[in-house]
């Protein structure tokens, strides 16, 4: 079996212990040769240091193997009676890896077990320093799983961080789309109810006038299910829609026909010219703003007719939607107006509506930038 198979971090783990195994050995012999212990350090005292630290290898694939041979080795290290060396920060890394990668309750019984069996040579050993080396002996395996778990706590909190973002950036999609199904729906289903009412009208005293309103009610229908086919191909990715309505102020010319067909004529007036490309987001919006309006005034009476007004500026693009003031609601009542103003809001810009000159008017500011 090949040890590629295991990744790029497993290759990196092997060449970090085989460097630890190299340096603790070294550093092992001065120890030995410094600190004056009871036990030269001979062939079976390299051994137990360098399979500790080859035990590393695997500490972050099997942490508990990994602490358990590492421990192992060192409380042998100690009983025999050699000196203290780095051995014993090989035991810290252990049990760092182990609680770090390892389930904790595991990864703790484990650390205690280790912390046992380090603590035996205290009273065994020659020289037995006894109960003033129980701190420190206490220290090698306490601050490591310290660090180790603050760093899991750490880490825990991050990715459930992300996987709010994540959620709340689902939950801002799903918004979108019920906005968008909302102003599709709403504006195709109040066509079609006032043609509906026409051919109504004239279909017992005048049939032939009906076939016009009919066509109009198919017209609405058919491009109402052509953008909920859009919009919802466009949430499923599906891609090779026959039907592809244009979104944002390059279908008003649609939605005008669809207007007029429906009863209600609208006064068209454009100022300026759009300097650069508006930001889809800003260009959906618009038209969304506009269609919304509209709706409207087909839904709530008006006159039969609308001024529709697109101002483009440097900075912004400002739409003004107004028509006489019978029957349509108070300002800010409704879904489609508290729902357009949270789409504007959304992209920084501003809504007013209400009663005005004895018409009402919804006036829009859209800014081209992104939102502060």
């Amino acid at each position: 079996m090949s040890w590629a198979r295991f990744g790029r971090p497993a290759r990196a783990d092997l060449a970090l212990a085989t460097l630890l195994a190299v340096a603790a050995a070294v550093g092992s012999g001065v120890a030995a040769r410094l600190g004056h212990a009871a036990v030269p350090l001979d062939r079976t005292g390299y051994a137990l240091v360098i399979g500790a630290a080859l035990a590393l290898a695997v500490s972050r694939r099997w942490p508990l193997v990994t602490l358990a041979v590492t421990g192992l080795c060192a409380a042998g290290y100690l009983a025999v009676g050699y000196a203290y060396g780095p051995i014993l920060l090989l035991v810290m890394f252990a049990v760092y890896s182990a609680v770090r990668h390892a389930p904790t309750r595991a990864a703790l019984w484990c650390a205690g077990a280790v912390l046992s069996l380090l603590l035996i040579h205290l009273f065994t050993s020659d020289g037995r320093p006894g109960w003033p080396g129980v701190v420190p002996v206490v220290a090698w395996v306490v601050v490591p799983a310290s660090v180790g778990y603050g760093l899991r706590l750490r880490q825990a909190a991050a990715q459930q961080a992300r996987a709010e973002a994540i959620r709340q950036r689902v939950d801002d999609e799903r918004l979108r789309i019920a906005q968008e199904v909302h102003d599709i729906v709403g504006h195709g289903l109040a066509a079609i109810k006032m043609q509906a009412d026409i051919a109504l009208h004239v279909l017992d005293r005048n049939p032939g006038h009906a076939r016009p309103a009919l066509e109009a009610i198919s017209r609405s229908s058919r491009q109402a299910l052509d953008e909920l086919r859009s919009t919802l191909a466009a949430t499923r990715r599906v891609d090779g829609d026959e039907h592809n309505p244009p979104t944002g102020l390059g279908g008003l010319d649609q939605l005008l026909r669809r207007m007029a067909d429906a009863g209600v004529r609208v006064d068209l007036r454009t100022h300026g010219e759009p300097g650069t490309l508006l930001p889809a987001a800003v260009d959906l919006a618009a038209y969304r703003v506009a269609q919304e309006s509209l709706t409207n005034v087909l839904r709530h009476g008006g006159g039969g007719q609308a001024d529709l007004t697109i101002r483009y500026e440097p900075d912004g693009i400002a739409i003004t939607v107004s028509n006489p003031l019978t029957g349509t609601p108070a300002a800010g009542t409704g879904s489609g107006i508290a729902g357009m103003r949270a789409r504007v809001e959304a992209l920084g810009g501003q809504v007013t509506a209400g009663p005005r000159d004895e018409r009402f008017e919804v006036h829009v500011r859209l800014p081209l930038g992104d939102p502060a």
